[in-house]
């Protein structure tokens, strides 16, 4: 017999409203499907800067003094580069992500890089570390599976535009880089959502960066938080064809099937960042056959959800409109979870800046509904 609980619950289940720290990053606002990052709107700080430079205002509003760091963060693709033998003959990733995983563990917290230590302030040379090694690692372990050797990164090359290159092995056009900076841009913070609120919690405890931001991408590796965008694509593939597209749905949502791409736990109406992906998107495939294929899906899964559920608001998220943009710049399906989080990358490192400034242990409460020992020793 469980002792009657009294006292008064801080929250629901999944510490839904719950505040847990202030942030200058990112603010959400999930009834007016609105989007604030580092005092930009999310639409305006695509347009003004690139990924360099949105990190840069990023690690900004959270305290930092970066400069400019294009040239640093070509220097930590280099050096990450180094590791990469190391990481593909471990032999010990089943996915991407998971290879992202191990390769972003070998780095050391407090290790001076040559390059990098010389350009920017000491604090800030484990955040500029792990951001350059993420999209050389995940290069080179697409490449592996798929029978091709690692490409060595550019560091006088943009962001973007290296990472397609070291995936792709050719350098990719102006449209191509400009998407996928639109996405890392996009995507780099989002409020206190659970990858982020990991980071926190590991900084806490002052374990260092590198830590922080590989607990992080443990969080982002699961299904419900940073795996949707790979299943939109199957979907799209099992619909088939437009005169598919009616039925399948329709039996999807009666056999109460998620429809991947739909509903967000924060936004209550259409995900600004699917807006951008989907002007990025057009740019890049001239609205080409898949593109006109998923709008038709996206328009008939919104009536489908308007019909067989009325009273809940439901419509597009990030996750549609991002499956059509990397399948259009050639990501594999495997790969997007792990590029998902070479932008979230700089969120988690400002949150990890910030959260050591706080200086204090998150340490929540919870409330005991077990057994009590004179109950149970009565019973």
């Amino acid at each position: 017999m469980s002792k009657t609980v009294t006292q008064e619950r801080a929250s629901a289940s999944g510490l839904d409203n719950v505040v847990a720290a202030e942030t200058n990053l990112s603010h959400v606002d999930g009834e007016a499907g609105r989007l604030i990052v580092a005092g930009y709107e999310v639409e305006t700080l695509v347009n003004a800067h690139d990924f360099e430079g949105a990190v840069g205002e990023l690690w900004r509003a959270a305290g930092a003094e970066p400069g400019d760091l294009r040239g640093p963060l070509g220097a930590a693709r280099t050096a990450a580069f180094a590791l990469v033998p190391q990481l593909l003959s471990s032999n010990c990733q089943k996915t991407v992500t998971e290879g992202l995983r191990t390769g972003l563990s070998v780095l050391s917290d407090g290790e001076p890089t040559p390059g990098i230590s010389e350009a920017i302030p000491a604090s800030l040379v484990d955040h500029l570390r792990v951001l350059g090694a993420a999209p050389v690692f995940v290069a080179a372990l697409c490449r592996q599976m798929e029978g091709k050797a690692p490409i060595a990164p550019d560091p006088k090359a943009g962001h973007a535009a290296d990472f397609l290159h070291m995936l792709k092995g050719e350098n990719p056009s102006a449209a191509e880089a400009e998407a996928l900076n639109a996405y890392l841009v996009t995507v780099m913070d989002h409020g206190m959502n659970a990858s982020t609120f990991t980071a926190r919690v590991i900084a806490a405890t002052r374990a260092g960066t590198i830590s922080a931001v590989v607990g992080a991408l443990c969080a982002l590796k699961g299904p419900l938080h940073g795996g949707a965008p790979g299943p939109v694509l199957d979907m799209l593939d099992e619909i088939g064809t437009e005169a598919n597209i009616g039925p399948w749905l329709d039996a999807a949502i009666a056999s109460g099937e998620r429809l991947m791409g739909f509903g967000h736990r924060v936004y209550k109406v259409r995900d600004p960042r699917a807006d951008v992906f989907d002007k990025a998107v057009s740019l890049l495939t001239n609205n080409n056959e898949r593109l006109r294929f998923a709008r038709k899906v996206e328009a008939g899964a919104l009536a489908a959800l308007k019909k067989a559920k009325p009273g809940q608001r439901l419509d597009t998220n990030m996750e549609y409109y991002t499956a059509v943009l990397l399948e259009a710049l050639g990501i594999p399906r495997d790969a997007v979870t792990p590029v998902f989080a070479m932008a979230r990358i700089a969120g988690w490192s400002a949150h990890v800046m910030e959260q050591e400034r706080v200086g204090r242990l998150i340490r929540p409460q919870s409330v005991y509904v077990g057994d009590w020992p004179e109950e149970t020793r009565a019973a």
